[in-house]
């Protein structure tokens, strides 16, 4: 590519960051991206190669530092070079689970049975 800047919100749908175009706008905009610690609030702001990009995604924050710019959105390895990962998942930046009191349940296990229900209100401090 010639250019020497793109779109935030399109390098982020290139790098396949967001599943569609919409998704990586709608985070832009919402003010929840920083670039090099700046907050951007608008999606149509330009990024080059050395920007680091802070920002959430799924329950996790994600620090990227991008490497070069796409023409296209090519497959997911074409795509992974674009970016440095700087922030490996663990613990420490992973985003709060939305728990119901503190009581943690386990993915998959459906909805909680009336037994269920009644003791996480009792845990909670109700009735």
């Amino acid at each position: 590519m010639t250019e020497s800047s793109l779109r935030l919100d399109k390098w982020l749908w290139y790098a396949r960051f967001f599943k569609t175009r919409s998704l990586a706008t709608g985070v832009c905009n919402a003010g929840h991206l920083r670039i090099g610690g700046d907050i951007i609030s608008k999606a149509h702001h330009k990024v080059r190669p050395g920007d680091i990009l802070t920002f959430p995604q799924s329950r996790q924050i994600r620090v990227v530092k991008i490497l070069a710019l796409a023409s296209r959105r090519g497959p997911a390895p074409e795509a992974q070079e674009l970016y440095e990962d700087l922030s490996p998942p663990s613990k420490e930046t992973r985003l709060p689970r939305d728990t119901a009191g503190g009581v943690r349940r386990e993915p998959g296990s459906g909805r909680p049975t009336k037994r269920d229900r009644r003791a996480l209100e009792k845990v909670r401090g109700g009735a």
